[in-house]
Order: C-alpha cells, then sequence, then structure tokens
C-alpha cells in the first residue's frame, strides 16, 4: 500500500497509533452496550447508588483485556479466533456449533423486541409492539446483507454518538453528587443479601458478550492485519472501553439521583427503560423524556446490528474451517470482505431474523430459554479461559505472548464469570425443565 497520508508506511502499516484510525473498538462498544447493561446499571444505583461505581469500572477494565487478548491473536497470527479454538480440540467446535445455533435464534426475538420498544413508546399509535420487532430485524438484516464494514462502522459511530450525548446530558441534568460518586470509587460492598453475587454481576454484565470474540475479526474487517497495527489496535480497544464507561457510569448516576434518592424502582429487563422514560417525563418534560427514547434506541439497535453483522461474520469463518481446514481461517480472509460475501454470513442472518419472528409472536419456549441462559453464561468463560490458553502455548508468536497482567486479567475474568455461569446455571428452574 503506498503512503498517501503520511501516516502509513510502505508496508501500508501505521507509523505511529493515531486516532484517525479509530474504529472496530467503537462498534465493539456500540454492540456490546446494549438495553440491559443500562437497565442493569440503572437498578445498581437505585439500590445502592454510588457504591458500586467501583465495580463498574473494573467490570470495564476486565473487557479491555479480553477484547485485546482477541484482537492480538489476530494480528499476532494471522489466524482467526475460530481457527485458534479448534486447535484446542473437537470440543471447541462442538460448543460453538450449539451455542451459536441456538443463542442466535432466543437473541433474535430479544434484540428485535428490545429495539421495538423505545420505537413503540415513540410512536404508540403506529402499530403494534410485535410489528416494531419485525421492522427493526427486517431493516437490521437488509442494512448488514448490501453494506460492508466501512459503512457499518460509520453508521455504529453514529449512533454511539447519539448514546454518548443522551447518556451524558442525562448525567448532567440530574446533577450528581461528585463528592459521593468519588467515594464510591473505593472497593466498599453493600451491606446487604447476595451483595457479593450482585457485585459480581454488574462486573460482569457491562458490555460483555460473544461481540468481544467478535472485536478481532472486526479489527481485520478493517483491513489490520499484522503486528505493525498492535499499538493501534490497542489503543481503538481503550476508547472503545473508556466510552463504555462513560455509558455505564452516566446511567449509574441516573440511577444513584433519579431512583435511589426518590426510592422509586424500575422493571429488570428493558422494560425499566420504559419506565424511566416515564420518570424522567414527569420530572424533566415530555423532550428530555423522548430524547432520552431516542438513546434507548440507539443504544438497542447498535446491539442488533452489531450482532447482524459480528456473530455472522464469526460464524462464516466457522462454516469455512470446517470446509477448507486452516487454510481458510486467516485474517487476510476476513480483510479481503469475502467473509461478508459469503453465502454462510448471509444464511446466518436470515437465522438471526426469520426464525425468531415466531418467538416474538408466540413467547418463548421455556426449554430453549433455559439453554439459551445456560449456554450464554459459559461463554464468557470459555473466551477467557481458551484466550489464555493460546496466548501462552506455542501457538502464539514468543513476542505476543500474555505478560504476568495479562495473565492476571484473563484470570480475574476467567474466574468472575466461571461463577457468574454456575450461578446462573444453579438458578435454573431445572425441576421444571423435565
Amino acid at each position: 500500500m503506498a503512503d498517501t497520508t503520511g501516516n502509513l508506511s510502505d508496508t501500508g502499516t501505521p507509523r505511529t497509533s493515531s486516532w484517525r484510525h479509530i474504529g472496530p473498538g467503537i462498534v465493539v462498544a456500540a454492540t456490546g452496550v446494549g438495553a440491559g447493561d443500562l437497565v442493569a446499571t440503572l437498578i445498581a444505583g437505585a439500590n445502592f447508588g454510588y457504591t458500586l461505581l467501583w465495580a463498574a469500572v473494573i467490570g470495564c477494565l476486565v473487557k479491555i483485556s479480553l477484547a485485546e487478548a482477541a484482537g492480538r491473536w489476530h494480528l499476532a497470527t494471522g489466524r482467526t479466533l475460530f481457527d485458534g479454538w479448534a486447535s484446542l480440540g473437537p470440543w471447541t467446535t462442538w460448543f460453538f456449533a450449539v451455542y451459536v445455533v441456538v443463542w442466535g435464534f432466543v437473541y433474535g426475538a430479544a434484540a428485535m423486541s428490545s429495539s421495538a420498544l423505545p420505537l413503540q413508546a415513540l410512536f404508540p399509535d403506529v402499530m403494534d409492539l410485535k410489528w416494531w420487532g419485525v421492522a427493526c430485524g427486517v431493516v437490521g438484516l437488509v442494512f448488514v446483507w448490501f453494506n460492508k464494514y466501512a459503512v457499518f462502522e460509520k453508521v455504529m459511530t453514529v449512533l454511539v454518538g447519539v448514546m454518548f450525548v443522551v447518556t451524558v446530558y442525562l448525567a448532567v441534568r440530574v446533577t450528581p453528587n461528585l463528592g459521593d460518586a468519588f467515594a464510591g470509587l473505593l472497593p466498599v460492598l453493600p451491606d446487604e443479601k447476595d451483595s457479593v453475587l450482585n457485585t459480581l454481576g454488574l462486573i460482569g454484565g457491562v458490555g460483555g458478550t460473544i461481540t468481544l470474540a467478535a472485536y478481532g475479526y472486526w479489527v481485520n474487517a478493517k483491513g489490520w492485519t499484522g503486528t505493525g497495527w498492535m499499538k493501534v489496535m490497542r489503543l481503538d480497544n481503550r476508547v472503545a472501553y473508556a466510552t463504555t464507561g462513560v455509558f455505564v457510569v452516566a446511567m449509574l448516576f441516573v440511577g444513584a439521583e433519579m431512583l435511589h434518592a426518590a426510592h422509586l424502582a424500575i422493571a429488570s429487563g428493558d422494560q425499566g427503560l420504559v419506565q424511566l422514560s416515564d420518570i424522567l417525563a414527569d420530572e424533566y418534560g415530555t423532550a428530555t423524556a423522548k430524547f432520552f427514547l431516542i438513546g434507548f434506541f440507539a443504544a438497542s439497535f447498535t446491539s442488533l446490528i452489531g450482532v447482524w453483522h459480528g456473530v455472522s461474520l464469526m460464524f462464516a469463518d466457522f462454516v469455512a474451517r470446517l470446509r477448507a481446514g486452516t487454510r481458510a481461517a486467516t485474517a487476510e480472509k476476513v480483510a479481503s470482505g469475502a467473509r461478508e460475501r459469503s453465502w454462510p454470513f448471509r444464511a446466518y442472518l436470515l437465522w438471526l431474523t426469520f426464525p425468531p419472528i415466531a418467538l416474538l409472536f408466540q413467547g418463548q419456549p421455556f426449554r430453549l430459554v433455559i439453554v439459551y441462559g445456560v449456554l450464554g453464561a459459559a461463554f464468557m468463560p470459555f473466551l477467557a479461559l481458551t484466550l489464555v490458553w493460546l496466548l501462552n502455548s506455542a501457538r502464539t508468536p514468543r513476542e505476543w505472548r500474555n505478560g504476568h497482567l495479562s495473565n492476571g486479567m484473563l484470570a480475574v475474568a476467567g474466574l468472575l464469570f466461571l461463577v457468574l455461569c454456575v450461578k446462573q446455571v444453579w438458578d435454573q428452574p431445572w425441576s421444571e425443565f423435565f
């Protein structure tokens, strides 16, 4: 690649890390922070005030280490993450195959419903919630189907800008108590039952989804291949989770000031954000409530199209490796755009969109939801522990293997998600399953 900007070397890699190159991090931040994360943070603020602010910050640091490790694997080895998993044994292929089918089916319905809620609240007389959900799913499908990564990234950046403005505006509007907020950075547990598990749940829930694994694929889709992009990737990743931190801290401020101080409660799940819009309307007027609903839609729809693109990219790589072996699972293949034009990419897009529509109209099957919950809980410890394995082995060039800090952070992440996984599996109503 010729050096036409003064920022690239003759090999096409950057001479220095630059803000000009930021992109995949914005995508992973936007996709990872959905309506569910915002509600969880609001409820933490409502229940505990600023006490768990430190936990939200640690959650961002944990995700930085996971995403950096995924991106480092892609750049250091020239191989995709699924190729790395496959090298650990056939059990990883079986786990991913079951996970991606069941998870995608249930998540598709959840993402469409989440995006539909703010639209129905903004336009209550237009159509039913279910049809809003169908519309969101189909629009997401058409957008990802006909646009490549570059356009996808630009749209995600615009929607992140909307989320940023809305959340920061609300945080300023509720006039946070900065003294209490700074005190909340001290690691203190609330004096309540299950406070440890609630705290771990908040740490683990800050943008923690399969999109962390998709980060390496987006790094390659951006055109970054080879270790020359390592500094840029690390800057990009830090920007991603600094942005995530702003979203989370802002919503915790809102929960602490509006809900905790007034002893108000909201429902868990996406419906809680609709309730918050009603509270905002009473407190600050209809315009502020509508502004918030626009931000709610941006958060939900970025998660939808982010998964539609990122997980479809992973699925396409999964199928390519099964069909052609290791030689197909390379970073260059992802960077070329071949994955986005492939039939497995588009087949998974269809899987995410049309079968889940049935769940919008019929309700989610009980047993399937339990399996979905267990697989979803198992994925994050799977990601953390396999990254530790891959990045400490001869599969990774020695220069780019884990140091003590990376190993420590990934070990903490693995243990954290393992505890949360065990708790979620334990809490499932197994007696009703059989």
